[in-house]
Formats: structure tokens, C-alpha cells, sequence
């Protein structure tokens, strides 16, 4: 099938198997090695799969709910939703069992699909809150309670129906290909850091559009080979992951978020997503096993990467490096930089990272040792992409530009708004929300920017987000939260000073490097840490550098050392690593209010 005819998601199983016959494309990292499917077998249990379910009585239009780790699984039971016109409801595993039913409720799910006995533990406490829900379905089925089925079961009876229906295959084809690009296809339920969810509601052209026109200006080749880590049931990897298999990628699956590292350096990808968090905390070890080394070895890090990001920032301004630095490059790339690039596998073209800010420090080291990094942007609400760095033009400081599709345009008060054929047709049963999201065929995104001359975006900070102190002032807090973080003592920080006479921060120290920089080995637990003062000292240090560019009404005149991470577990933290301000300033409080005290 040729790219063009790709008109939406349930043509994509087919194009893949059709296009890109692989003996391995779709992969999982086990303890040993890996699982693995071929071109073949992957449709072939997305094939299953549908007719499967519709044998359970799927019909479509039905709402489908999808609660899964990222896994070669998430993919099979989403494409088999998908090619029989059904909706799919992903969930994040992370979330709560009041969350999950609050969303199962709200999208009205007839049918929902689990990965493991914990996440159908969670759907079985809540179920009576569920009135359409009539069948739950377990990917690892251990064991089954009364009225849920296995997904192999799902499966097997849809490759039975296929043996002994004459003609089943044909119709199930000819039904996927009169799917419409109108059609409904997800429902989406953003993550949550200004209040109750909202279901997003995609199209199945919508989608198929975001991930064409993305691939302008990020172009995977089908000998790529991707490592994937990140929730599929995000808008982001998910359309990134059916870029891939758009482009023939193979794409292997880490074994979890604990594994990654070690995934990394087997799989050898040659791209990559991530958030600014992964690529913070990957800067941050670097710096500190370099802390760690005999003096020597950190004069020799710190001549090479010099070297480097001379090279790198006069290619990035178009310039040709000095003769000097093009002298002493291949040296400090072979000594130290192929070294770091070998921690992630050594072949890696770039990455792209998006979700949040990322810093401009962790960005120009990653392009200096020869990783460059792609900063995107974009929504739920519009499928997701608006923009990203083009992989041969990019430019540091910015989210690179639109999609050939998308339009922007920056209101009077610096809102960034968008239109293309990618932007959702609501939230699910949310007609006041909607209307005020997208007014005049403008999606209103809820940030800050700018263009530059050459159409590059600059996000400057949310709307929803400025602190305006009781003096009045107006305070963007994410510049000075990104600020703080690109210290390596920093793991998190949140600004605070709505309402109040003055900004103050909230400071998650960064344990292994705080321990690293005191010399604690780990016997002490880190609510005694900081309240050490040498400890307090190194972080005065710390803010008395943000301050130092500030203007006054900017700057933090107090700040707290908090004892623990923010977390998913504790509402802090939305399952894409975003922080809930409001769910973090309650929890804290007390500490809060003795800041102002």
C-alpha cells in the first residue's frame, strides 16, 4: 500500500505487514533477550484479536478501555479495538482504582482490557460504579475471577472464527478499509494538572495526519531501530510508536522503567523519545561519576566536552568550527564522548523529547557529545504534535516549528493558538469545555509563546500558570523551576507566590548526588539530610546563582528542602512526570505556610 492511501489507523496494520515484511518488528526485552514478532505474526494477532472481539460483541462505536504497561500487547489489543471501528479508552496503569472507575464510568466502556491480576483487582473494586461494563478481559491471566476472560482466549477464538467462517478474513479487511477519517477513534483522558479529567476525542484522521505530516520533518527510515519506554496510553509515544511502524521501524519494548538502562545498551537504538526528565537525570549521573573520577580524568571531561560544545553550537549556528576545535575534536570525541554515547548504546541518529521544558544546559550537552535531541510540542487535544525541531535544521531554545498541516498564531496576551486537521472534536460530554477551548476554529492551548523570524516556537510558560505576587507582579514560574533543575543537586523544584508578598520554591534534592556531594553513603535518610547545615548551605548556593539573574521581584527569598520525591503514588506527579501544583502545595502545606510565616 502506498503511504498516501494511509487514510486512517485500521489501514495501518496492513500497510506495515504489506510494506515492511520483518521477520522482527515488534519486540519485548525480557531477563535473557527477547520476545519478538514478525510483520506477519504482529497483524495476524491484531487480526485475532478483533475478531475476537467481536465475537464478545464489539460493535462499532463501542468504547473499548485499554489498561496496559507499554508492551508489544498494548499495540495488538488497540489496532484490534481500532480495525472493527470501535473506540479505545486508554487508561495509565498508574492510576488509581477511583480514577480508573471515575474514567470507565465517564466513557461509558462496555469492554475493558487489563494487563495483569493488579490492574483487574483494581476494575473488580470498582465495577458496581460501572453500569455498561460487560466483559473485562486479563492480558496475563493468572487467575480469572468469575465473568472476566483471558486475552489468548480473546484470541483464540478469533483465529477460530477465521478457520471456520468462510470468507471472514476478507470481510474483516473490507470492513477496516470503510472505516471513515471522521471516525471517532480514542478517547484520551488528559492527565489531570488543573483538575477532574476530560476525555479527549480524536478521530482516526486526525491522528493519521499528525503522524504524516511529523514524519516531514522527522523522518524514521525502516532500518531505524526504536527503544521504546514511555506510556503508550500517552498521546505522545503512542503516535510516535505508529510513526514508527508508518516508517517499517522495528520497535523494541524496555522490560520496564527500571530496565532501561540496561535496554539501552542491548537493544543499541538508533532513536528515541523521552521527557526532560529521563535526559536530566541521564546528565546528572554523567556529571556525577565524573565527580567521582581522579582529578586527571575530570580536567580530561572537562577539555573534551569544552571542545565539543564549541564544535557543536557554531554547527547549530550554521558556522563552520574553528580550525583549533576541529584539531582537538576527534581526540576529546574518542576519549570521552563515544564513551557516554556507548552508555546509551552508541547508535543513536537523535532522540526527541517533549512533554515539558527541557533544559537549554542538558540539550547543548546532549548535541556535544553527539546525541542530538529534537525538542517538540503539542497537546492531547491536537493528536498530539504542533510543532518540532526539523532533524536537519533544529535550534536550540525553541520547539522547533509547525507541522506543514498546522496553523499557529499568538494571541494578544501571548496565548499560543492552533488550528489544522489534527485538533480533536472535543472533550467526551464536555460541551462547555470545549467551547471554551476552541472558539472561532482556534484551539486555545493554555501557553505562553512566541514565533522567531524563522517561524520557530518559543514556549514561555502557561497561562493557568503565572503567579501574580499581592504586589501584582506577574511571574512565569517554569524558566525558574527549569533554572533550578539544571543543577545537578536538583532532582524537582515548584515555585510558589500566588496571593503572596513574595516567590519562595519548594526543592526535591536530587538523593544520589546530594549524598555523592556530602559523602553519606546512604545511612542517613534524607529528612535528617537537609536539615544538616552544610547541606543548606550547598543549596543557598544553589538559589544565591538563579537570584543572580533575576530581576527582584522574581527572585526566591526563601526556599524548603522537602524529605521525598514527588510521586505518582501521591497525586504529586500526573503519569507523564508533569507536576500537580495544586495537589503538591496541599500536601506541603504546612511547610508552605512556615515559608510565609
Amino acid at each position: 500500500m502506498p503511504e498516501a492511501e494511509m487514510r486512517t489507523l485500521a489501514d495501518l496494520p496492513f500497510h506495515v505487514s504489506g510494506r515492511y515484511p520483518k521477520s522482527s518488528l515488534v519486540r519485548r526485552c525480557t531477563p535473557d533477550g527477547y520476545e519478538e514478532s514478525s510483520s506477519r505474526q504482529f497483524f495476524e494477532d491484531i487480526r485475532d484479536c478483533a475478531l475476537g472481539l467481536a465475537g464478545l460483541g464489539v460493535r462499532p462505536g463501542d468504547h473499548v478501555a485499554l489498561i496496559c504497561e507499554t508492551r508489544p500487547e498494548w499495540l495488538v489489543a488497540d489496532f484490534g479495538i481500532l480495525t472493527i471501528g470501535a473506540v479505545t479508552v486508554p487508561i495509565y496503569p498508574t492510576l488509581t482504582p477511583s480514577l480508573i472507575g471515575f474514567i470507565l464510568a465517564d466513557a461509558g466502556a462496555r469492554v475493558v482490557i487489563a494487563s495483569t491480576a493488579e490492574q483487574a483487582e483494581k476494575i473488580r473494586e470498582v465495577r458496581a460504579e460501572v453500569p455498561d461494563l460487560q466483559e473485562v478481559v486479563v492480558i496475563d491471566a493468572e487467575a480469572l475471577a468469575e465473568g472476566e476472560r483471558s486475552f489468548a482466549e480473546i484470541r483464540e477464538r478469533g483465529h477460530g472464527r477465521l478457520m471456520h467462517e468462510n470468507g471472514l478474513g476478507r470481510e474483516y479487511k473490507e470492513a477496516a478499509r470503510a472505516i471513515g477519517e471522521d471516525q471517532l477513534a480514542t478517547i484520551i483522558y488528559t492527565s489531570g494538572t488543573t483538575g477532574t479529567p476530560k476525555g479527549v476525542m480524536l478521530t482516526h484522521g486526525a491522528i493519521v495526519a499528525n503522524v504524516v505530516d511529523a514524519n516531514t520533518l522527522v523522518a524514521p527510515h525502516d532500518t531505524d531501530e526504536a527503544l521504546s519506554f514511555l506510556p503508550l496510553c500517552h498521546a505522545l509515544e503512542r503516535s510516535v510508536v505508529y510513526l514508527y511502524l508508518y516508517k517499517g521501524v522495528t520497535v523494541t519494548f524496555a522490560e520496564s522503567l527500571d530496565t532501561i538502562a540496561r535496554d539501552m545498551v542491548r537493544v543499541k537504538p538508533t532513536i528515541m523519545t523521552g521527557v526532560p526528565r529521563v535526559f536530566d537525570k541521564l546528565h546528572a549521573r554523567i556529571l556525577d561519576a565524573v565527580a567521582k573520577a581522579p582529578a586527571f580524568r575530570q580536567m580530561l571531561f572537562r577539555w573534551a566536552i569544552g571542545v565539543s560544545l564549541e564544535r557543536s553550537r557554531a554547527k547549530l549556528d550554521g558556522r563552520e568550527p574553528s580550525f583549533l576545535v576541529r584539531a582537538q575534536h576527534g581526540l576529546a570525541d574518542r576519549l570521552v564522548c563515544a564513551k557516554i554515547r556507548e552508555r546509551v548504546g552508541g547508535r543513536l541518529r537523535f532522540v526527541v523529547s517533549g512533554g515539558a521544558p527541557l533544559s537549554r544546559t542538558v540539550a547543548e550537552f546532549l548535541f556535544a557529545v553527539g546525541i542530538p535531541v529534537l525538542e517538540g510540542y503539542g497537546l492531547t487535544e491536537t493528536s498530539p504534535v504542533l510543532t518540532v525541531n526539523p532533524e536537519h535544521a533544529p535550534r536550540l531554545g525553541t520547539v522547533g516549528k509547525a507541522l506543514p498541516r498546522v496553523e499557529l498564531r499568538i494571541a494578544e496576551d501571548g496565548e499560543i493558538l492552533a488550528r489544522g486537521p489534527n485538533v480533536m472534536l472535543g472533550y467526551y460530554r464536555q460541551p462547555e469545555a470545549t467551547a471554551e477551548a476552541i472558539k472561532d476554529g482556534w484551539f486555545h492551548t493554555g501557553d505562553i509563546g512566541r514565533l522567531d523570524d524563522d517561524g520557530y516556537l518559543i514556549i514561555t510558560d502557561r497561562k493557568k500558570e503565572i503567579l501574580v505576587t499581592a504586589g501584582g507582579k506577574n511571574v512565569a514560574p517554569q524558566p525558574i523551576e527549569l533554572q533550578l533543575r539544571q543543577h545537578p543537586l536538583v532532582g524537582e523544584a515548584m515555585l510558589l507566590g500566588e496571593g503572596r508578598r513574595f516567590v519562595a520554591a519548594l526543592i526535591v534534592p536530587d538523593d544520589a548526588a546530594l549524598r555523592s556531594q556530602v559523602g553519606d553513603s546512604g545511612e542517613t535518610d534524607l529528612a535528617t539530610l537537609v536539615e544538616r547545615s552544610d547541606v543548606k548551605t550547598l543549596y543557598d548556593d544553589v538559589v544565591s546563582a538563579v537570584n543572580a539573574d533575576l530581576p527582584k521581584y522574581e527572585q526566591l527569598k526563601r526556599y524548603a528542602l522537602l524529605p521525598t520525591e514527588f510521586s505518582q503514588a501521591t497525586g504529586e506527579l500526573t503519569p507523564t512526570m508533569k507536576v500537580k501544583r495544586r495537589v503538591v502545595a496541599e500536601r506541603w502545606k504546612d511547610v508552605v505556610e512556615e515559608l510565609y510565616a
